[in-house]
């Protein structure tokens, strides 16, 4: 399940990845839903499901969407065998394509300036101050953390002149600030990088059913195919 965005080259960067996902597992029916801004939602993708599901949120940090409206929507449905497995979240290997990204921007050794989303959790500004951490372990360097809305620091603010890791998952509104803050390097989202690809099939995997089996329907509301019927919403403010 991934957020949602008007900008077409973040919709094809999470239909790239729902696509690599189909490969690694393919008698798996991988389907599409989004938490904003996009349709369809988890209720739609779940009401035309039968049998067992599993929804795998693709989302860097655990804030309102993660624990309240994914939840709210799955309920919704009102489909009985659904597992909601953990988000993205900061993950080592999630961090270290991050890292990767960056060294393709052109960042050698300069102190680092994570740009997130923003949220007003504490817990998901606490998942981001963790792959902050993990990331300064990675590379030796000092990271300070910044956001594009909602929390502070502002990427506006700090990233003149320093090198930005984009703790994103796909182009879009968010991006773009990150990308006009100034910074002498700036990393492209995470996208469909083979470690978020390996986490989608690991999240789905290791799911907790009642039946230990995994081969039923995968609803990754994360993996954004668009469909014909999917549309986003062309006046929303929102990455």
């Amino acid at each position: 399940m991934a957020h949602g965005t008007r900008d077409p080259l973040g919709s094809r960067v999470i239909e790239d990845l729902a696509a690599q996902v189909r490969l690694r597992l393919p008698d798996v029916d991988v389907r599409v839903a989004f938490a904003d801004v996009c349709a369809p939602s988890v209720t739609e993708v779940l009401r035309e499901i039968q049998g067992q599901a599993v929804v795998v949120p693709a989302f860097l940090a655990a804030g309102y969407h993660v624990r309240v409206d994914i939840p709210k929507q799955i309920a919704e449905s009102g489909h009985s065998e659904v597992a909601l497995t953990d988000p993205f979240g900061p993950a080592r290997t999630l961090v270290a394509a991050a890292h990767e990204r960056l060294i393709q921007a052109g960042w050698v050794d300069e102190p680092i300036v994570l740009a997130a989303a923003g949220s007003s959790d504490e817990r998901a500004l606490a998942d981001v101050h963790r792959a902050a951490r993990l990331l300064a372990s990675l590379t030796s360097v000092d990271v300070q953390v910044a956001y594009v809305t909602t929390a502070s620091p502002r990427v506006t603010d700090v990233a003149r002149g320093l090198a930005v890791a984009s703790w994103l998952l796909a182009p879009g509104l968010f991006h773009r600030v990150v990308r006009d803050a100034g910074a002498k390097v700036v990393a492209e989202p995470i996208g469909a990088h083979r470690n978020a690809v390996e986490l989608v099939v690991r999240r789905y995997l290791n799911a907790h059913l009642p039946t230990g089996s995994v081969s039923f329907p995968l609803s990754l509301a994360a993996a954004t195919q668009v469909p014909p019927r999917s549309f986003c919403f062309q006046d929303s403010a929102v990455g």
